[in-house]
């Protein structure tokens, strides 16, 4: 179908931009919460949106479009979107089947809370760190209902200010090969921290990087038992590359533990260590295995791939190799990933790509393994 001029499609949404922000590369992140809110309402029966920052409105179309929401709350900071909003969303939606608003984020947010008047989809894609919108979007969410969050701020999960990532994360953030990584665990350990604090727990459904943008989305559950494990730190070796994994109680004794990679013969070299941050599982494959079927049913191919990636990557740990950093650290030519993880799976270790660096894997096994495999590979 051919579009009037100046009117774009995503979609099923078909809407204007004018002086809105749209990212058409961030179409990523709105098509696999469109799946997953198809599948929660599938689930539960019910839909119910609150999009906190709705720009040109392609959100609550295509929520209610193709996820079939009963409800959307469009929420749109600027005054000056009022009309493009409105026209945009009549285009499009049902009559009296969604609210258009222009109020502060948070305070949609709260007011939702003092109403009693929870959503079982909160959407905020803020600009910069979605944390200072965390704590107002846990408590406008229904219990067993999803939170989707933002952080546009690469620089700060990667490691190059990392006093701002205390301030933003409470936690500290040093760069090392796998910061795509870091920055989507910095957002998921914040939210764990702040629904703990409100008594409740999370759940990661996915997480997205897709390449300038991270995107978390995370269940909000009962409030369960500190989960210690999942809350921990990310220790990187500048000398070796490897990594480690550790708990609270271990940071006094935080050394690359590596055999044989020492800077004298008595001294361990220090590790780099980020965090706290999140070291459970990345997404949540009862979730992914029925949104690929629907990506599937739907034509969306691409996305069936990305989701089939997702739940090779989800349980594996909080960190991934770069080939480039194989053939660095081995002075070998770059090996192919596909064979770097068929050679590692024979070997017996757990390995597949990522979708956070089409140019990576995750593993189980350490850096030296993978160099190790590379070197036979020539």
């Amino acid at each position: 179908m051919t579009l009037e001029p100046g009117c774009y499609r995503e979609g099923k949404a078909t809407f204007h931009i004018e002086d809105a922000f749209y990212r058409p590369h961030s179409q990523v992140g709105r098509d696999l919460a469109v799946l997953a809110a198809a599948v929660y309402r599938h689930q539960r029966g019910q839909l119910r949106v609150l999009d906190a920052m709705t720009g040109c409105g392609v959100r609550p179309l295509r929520y209610q479009l193709e996820a079939e929401a009963d409800w959307v709350w469009a929420n749109e900071g600027n005054p000056d979107l009022q009309g493009l909003l409105a026209r945009n969303l009549a285009r499009g939606m049902r009559p009296r089947s969604y609210r258009i608003t222009h109020q502060e984020a948070t305070q949609v947010l709260l007011t939702c809370y003092q109403q009693r008047d929870f959503y079982d989809l909160v959407d905020i894609d803020s600009f910069g760190s979605g944390t200072p919108f965390l704590a107002a979007g846990l408590l406008a969410t229904r219990v067993g209902g999803l939170l989707y969050l933002t952080n546009t701020d690469t620089r700060t999960t990667g490691g190059r200010n990392p006093e701002h990532s205390v301030q933003m994360y409470g936690a500290y953030a040093r760069s090392h090969p796998a910061v795509h990584e870091q920055g989507l665990r910095l957002l998921l350990g914040r939210a764990l921290q702040q629904a703990a604090s409100q008594g409740m727990g999370i759940q990661p459904v996915f997480s997205l990087f897709n390449g300038q943008v991270h995107r978390v989305m995370v269940r909000l559950v009962m409030g369960e038992d500190w989960p210690g494990h999942l809350y921990g730190f990310v220790g990187y070796c500048h000398h070796c590359g490897h990594y480690q994994v550790l708990s609270w109680r271990d940071l006094g004794k935080a050394r690359c533990d590596h055999p044989g990679q020492t800077v004298s013969a008595d001294v361990p070299p220090a590790l780099a260590i980020s965090g706290p941050m999140w070291l459970g599982p990345l997404h949540d494959r009862a979730m992914l295995h029925p949104m690929a079927a629907l990506a599937i049913n739907w034509g969306w191919r691409k996305r069936a791939k990305l989701i089939q990636i997702m739940q090779g990557e989800a349980a594996m740990p909080p960190y991934y190799y770069p080939l480039g950093e194989v053939g660095r650290r081995g002075k070998c030519d770059i090996p192919s990933r596909d064979r770097l993880i068929a050679a590692l799976k024979e070997q017996g270790f757990e390995a597949c790509a990522t979708h956070l660096d089409a140019q990576a894997l995750k593993t189980n096994a350490l850096l030296a393994n993978c160099i190790q495999v590379a070197r036979s590979q020539i």
